[in-house]
Parts: structure tokens; C-alpha cells; sequence
């Protein structure tokens, strides 16, 4: 069974994430991978540099400047997905292969709506909150600011749209426990054949 794992900014995908493996459940980060492929030594950072000149240094991109190359500018943001995902999408089918005897491996895919698609995935899981409690975790970040906020959200499917879009839905909008509880429960669900 493949989950493709997803929610907007600051809904707790990445505290779900870390539940899943937690409770033994392998689960690909697509951040981590990004992560990874630009940190020092990575092997995106030549690429990287070379289509923007400057971002790049002894500790492989800088994402600041690398977010102030590309923020804003669609084509900008086009060239540097065409560098990133196939290397993304070559780590998933490494990660795939050495997990495929796992009865379970999840997926976190923060865009997968948006960009990703559906595609190879048996059911999609929603991690969502109140917007208040979102508005809250998000403005709470370093360097984060209403508008910067809101530009984000304009990229991405609303969360009403998401969770109708979605197979299952955790709620990360109640305390730690209930929502470990709820990830406990749908691993057994998603094990089981339910």
C-alpha cells in the first residue's frame, strides 16, 4: 500500500510524518530529498548554480537567495523544478525499492496536489487544522510575514479543496495524542484491507 501523505503550510504534515515513522512506517520526505540533493556536496548544487548564478556556496544552496531567485517568478520556479524533481523522482524509486516488502510506506509529498499528482498512489491522507491554528503555527516561523503567508497559500489548493480531494483526513487541530491515536488507527486500517 502507497500513501501519498500531504497538507498545506503549517497543518502538521511533517509532526504526522514523523508519526507514521515512529510507529515503524517508512516514509519518504521530499523535503529531506531536496534537502539532500542541495546540501553541501549535493549533487544539484552545479545545476543549481549554473541556472542561478550566486545561490550556491561552500554549504550548497543558499535557500534564501535561491527564494529571492525564484519567488514570484513562474518561470524561474519552472527551471529549477525541471533541476529538482527527476532527481527527487529517481531518490522515491531507490526509497520504493528497498521498502517494497513493507505492507505500508508513505509518501511525504508537500505539493502533491498542486504539482506531484496522484499518480502510483493508493490512497492520498490530508493532514489539515483550523485555519486559525495554521495562521497561528505559520506567522509563529522565523522571517515569516502576513504577506509572505499569504502568497503561499495562493499556490496552493485550498485546504476545503484537499480534504475533499482526500481518501483520509488527520486532524492535527486536537493534541498530540488524539492525533497519534488517529495515525495509529489508520495504520491498522490501511494494513488490514480495510
Amino acid at each position: 500500500m502507497i500513501v501519498g501523505l500531504t497538507g498545506s503550510i503549517g497543518m502538521g504534515k511533517s509532526t504526522v510524518a514523523g508519526m507514521f515513522k515512529d510507529l515503524g512506517v517508512p516514509v519518504f520526505d521530499a523535503d529531506a530529498a531536496v534537502h539532500i540533493l542541495q546540501g553541501p556536496g549535493g549533487a544539484l548544487v552545479p545545476d543549481i548554480e549554473n541556472a542561478f548564478p550566486g545561490t550556491t556556496g561552500p554549504d550548497g544552496v543558499d535557500r534564501q537567495k535561491l527564494g529571492q531567485a525564484v519567488f514570484g517568478d513562474a518561470e524561474a520556479l519552472q527551471r529549477l523544478e525541471a533541476i529538482v524533481h527527476p532527481a527527487v523522482g529517481a531518490m522515491r524509486t531507490q526509497f520504493l525499492h528497498e521498502n517494497r516488502d513493507k505492507p505500508l510506506i508513505v509518501f511525504d509529498i508537500p505539493l502533491l496536489f498542486e504539482k506531484t499528482g496522484t499518480q502510483g498512489l493508493d490512497a492520498v491522507i490530508v493532514v489539515s487544522a483550523p485555519a486559525e491554528m495554521q495562521r497561528a503555527r505559520v506567522l509563529g516561523r522565523n522571517g515569516m510575514t502576513e504577506e509572505k503567508f499569504e502568497q503561499i497559500l495562493g499556490l496552493q489548493v485550498p485546504d476545503l479543496e484537499k480534504r475533499a480531494r482526500a481518501d483520509y483526513v488527520v486532524d492535527t487541530g486536537v493534541s498530540l495524542d488524539q492525533t497519534r491515536d488517529a495515525v495509529k488507527h489508520l495504520i491498522q486500517k490501511l494494513t488490514s484491507g480495510q
